[in-house]
């Protein structure tokens, strides 16, 4: 994680829900985040990951940054996320990593892919976040 993005998460943090699931953010650039979530306690009943907790660590680690890349001046809200669950991930960690298709200067867009730990690949998603000035 580059100086600036560590102090931007230790600053602001990923909130309260994100520390309930167990997130950890790895590496954090405005182009690039990767971070982890642990499965266990984030399943649905049949022990599954919940595919809620994966839209929760798309959103949160693509959110990131895009509030990275908005800056202190401005702040970036999700507007729209997708998700498409492919496969299922029942113990130990999910990889997340979400790489920017869009830096722009009222909006970018995130790509975000999301493995279990043998590497398959269990959710992609995209997230549209709005950037807006601060008052």
């Amino acid at each position: 994680m580059t100086s600036d993005a560590m102090d931007f998460v230790r600053t602001r943090g990923m909130g309260p829900l994100a520390d309930t699931m167990g997130l950890e953010v790895l590496s954090a650039t405005a182009e690039r985040v990767t971070a982890r979530m642990r499965v266990e306690g984030n399943t649905q009943p049949l022990g599954l990951l919940h595919g809620g907790a994966n839209v929760v660590l798309a959103e949160s680690i693509a959110s990131l940054a895009a509030n990275i890349h908005a800056g202190p001046s401005r702040f970036a809200v999700g507007v729209d996320i997708s998700a498409t669950h492919l496969a299922s991930a029942t113990s130990g960690f999910v990889h997340a990593e979400a790489t920017a298709l869009k830096l722009g200067g009222t909006i970018a867009v995130y790509n975000i892919e999301i493995r279990n730990d043998d590497g398959e690949l269990t959710c992609v998603s995209r997230l549209t976040c709005a950037i807006r000035n601060r008052k």
